[in-house]
């Protein structure tokens, strides 16, 4: 029996898996004959984009829910060697160590927080890279209600003006009123970063946008600062400024799964594997990649980007390419033309645009509207068990961009 090998079920290793179980059910080709097996650590697929809400009960989909209608195969592991030459994946399940063999192999095993070798980062901040790390910040946040009052208790600090940050600190102002209540006049939300500017990324058109989101949320910005430390009390800058607060919250950017050094090839700065149309990895015989792991040229100019709105259609077509290959069929080629954000800001509403260029669509409750349709309903796989329609949705398709759903004058 041959086998298809799929590491990690995030956005991509989750479409990977499926986008080769419905080529081969398309050819009759049975999981006797040719198997899809599936590695990750957790029982769940984490929509990881919701991990920065408040209400987390809705962000992990049981894997069972998805592949096991679907004849796909799965090993609750962790990935800890890449053979390439014997084509083998050696895994740990619960303190056993165990081989894999492989005539397919997709690595997208994705992203995680760059962490870098900052005094008391590890010990003492928080983050929303995993449900874990989510539930985590949750739990903390719950329990401030039960220390002293102090201002420490009350402020909370993003590392991070990024995408993540942005949404993490939009959050902030009304998840501190609500473990301290309406009577705590001293909540301070500040949102940090060694850039100039908030979002720098986003373009001159969404900055003043989020400008004033923030602005209005009551969300300060201290920016073009480092931090030189961080302890149970606080952050210390390098300037030698020390800002009290119990509540410290790193999204200082992510880099690509630590394994991907076990592939033989050319990284990219944040540590990706380049892939080729067909999300070949290049050099690599028979290895496959995708998410944000993978990096690969969508448009004739633009590389990848890490998110889910690539990692999803990545995923499908590395599939889709892999069983294809295996069984001698044609393979597609991935194009993706369109590009679009939506930024969700808090209660303030949200902003949405197109384009690398990073043209405005709608801001507001507009957008919002958009970002809870995308976050709540477009990026989740199916969950009513019913192989036909997980399958349907494993189609090697690039979905259009995101429905406006008002127009607004921004």
């Amino acid at each position: 029996m041959q086998r298809i090998l799929v590491l990690g079920g995030g956005f991509a290793g989750l479409w990977s898996a499926a986008g080769a179980a419905r080529l081969l059910r398309e050819h009759g080709i049975g999981p006797d004959t040719i198997e899809v097996m599936l590695v990750d650590r957790h029982a769940y697929h984490n929509i990881r984009v919701r991990n920065y809400e408040a209400d987390l009960r809705d962000v992990c989909v049981p894997f069972d829910d998805v592949l096991m209608p679907i004849d796909v195969k799965r090993i609750e592991a962790d990935v800890v060697q890449i053979d390439c030459a014997r084509q083998e994946v050696h895994v740990n399940a619960l303190g056993t160590h165990r081989a894999l063999s492989y005539d397919r192999l997709v690595f997208a095993l994705g992203s995680t927080l760059h962490r870098p070798a900052l005094p008391g980062l590890a010990e003492y901040a928080f983050d929303v890279d995993t449900y874990a790390a989510a539930m985590r910040l949750a739990a903390h946040l719950a329990k401030l209600a039960d220390q002293p009052a102090s201002v420490a208790r009350d402020t909370v600090i993003v590392v991070g003006a990024g995408l993540t940050g942005i949404e993490v600190a939009c959050e902030m102002p009304d998840r501190l009123r609500n473990a301290l209540g309406e009577g705590s006049s001293s909540r301070r939300v500040l949102l940090l970063d060694a850039n100039g500017s908030v979002g720098s990324d986003m373009g001159q058109h969404a900055r003043p946008i989020i400008e004033s989101a923030l602005q209005s949320l009551g969300i300060e910005s201290m920016l073009g600062v480092r931090i030189a430390s961080i302890d149970r009390t606080g952050v210390t800058l390098t300037s030698g400024e020390f800002i009290p607060s119990s509540t410290v919250v790193w999204c200082a950017g992510m880099r690509a799964n630590a394994l991907t050094t076990q592939l033989a090839v050319q990284h990219d700065a944040l540590g990706r594997v380049p892939v080729d149309a067909f999300l070949r990895v290049q050099s690599v015989d028979n290895v496959f990649a995708a998410g944000d792991a993978a990096v690969c040229n969508l448009d004739g100019k633009n590389p990848s980007v890490m998110s889910c709105q690539h990692g999803r259609p990545m995923g499908r077509y590395a599939g889709h390419n892999m069983a294809a290959d295996l069984i001698g069929q044609p393979m597609l080629p991935l194009h993706i033309d369109a590009y679009a954000t939506v930024l969700d800001l808090g209660t303030w509403g949200a902003v949405y645009t197109t384009g690398r260029d990073r043209k405005i669509v709608s801001s507001g409750a507009a957008a919002k509207a958009t970002k809870q349709l995308i976050n709540r309903q477009r990026i989740y796989p199916p969950r009513s068990r019913d192989p036909n329609e997980i399958l349907a949705a494993a189609a090697p398709v690039v979905q259009n961009a995101p429905v406006i759903i008002k127009e607004q004058q921004v």
